[in-house]
């Protein structure tokens, strides 16, 4: 499989570019800063230099790709908002069908308040919402779209390692989960790949 990967040299994506890499498919990274990918993995990966606000580096990151797998989270703005819908017009101009995305567990169904998502009803903790709304946007737009998507969505995130050992739940995060790591996070996202889980759905990723 011919894999690009967005948000590549973050602390999940990173899991992803290692499973990729270890499997042995030829992987292409759109980054920022090619100084961020460990030297044990540059020579598993194509990198091409840009920024995923840019539809031309997008398209050059995904020429001779099967999937999309991104990783971006919001960097703190309106990176989601403004990608998305350059990711989606790139991935139709090369012919890829297949994305998995990372967003939030903010975005999944609430169980108290089913008319509600997450980051709105009372289940959620977080007093500010800006993360989530950018989060929320990005999936309606690939609601709207064409495409054959997954949205992978862990509860609190801490740096760990990949013990494949995790509860799935499509649309709502698993009753009582509270944490996931970034490794299994991956490792998640990775299996929705191979295995084409969860097409069109949002999946809840806990302990």
């Amino acid at each position: 499989m011919n894999l690009c990967v967005l948000g590549a040299t973050g602390r999940t994506g990173l899991h992803i570019l290692k499973l990729a890499a270890a499997d042995g498919h030829s992987v292409s990274a759109l980054l920022r800063d090619s100084s961020k990918l460990p030297v044990e993995l540059a020579g598993h990966i194509r990198t091409v230099i840009g920024s995923a606000r840019s539809k031309g580096d997008l398209l050059s990151a995904m020429d001779g790709c099967d999937a999309v797998v991104s990783a971006l989270s919001t960097d703190g703005g309106d990176l989601l908002s403004e990608a998305t819908p350059l990711i989606i017009e790139a991935m139709k101009e090369t012919n890829i069908s297949r994305i998995i995305t990372i967003g939030t567990a903010g975005i999944l169904n609430s169980r108290t308040e089913p008319h509600l998502l997450r980051y709105e009803s009372s289940e959620s903790r977080r007093k500010l919402t800006r993360a989530a709304s950018e989060h929320r946007t990005a999936y309606e737009m690939l609601q709207r779209s064409d495409l054959d998507w997954t949205i992978v969505c862990p509860t609190y995130l801490p740096d760990g390692p990949v013990t494949a050992n995790y509860r799935v739940e499509a649309d709502r995060l698993p009753v009582d989960g509270t944490s996931i790591s970034t490794g299994d996070t991956a490792h998640f996202a990775y299996t929705c790949l191979k295995d084409e889980l969860f097409v069109g759905r949002r999946a809840g990723v806990a302990y």
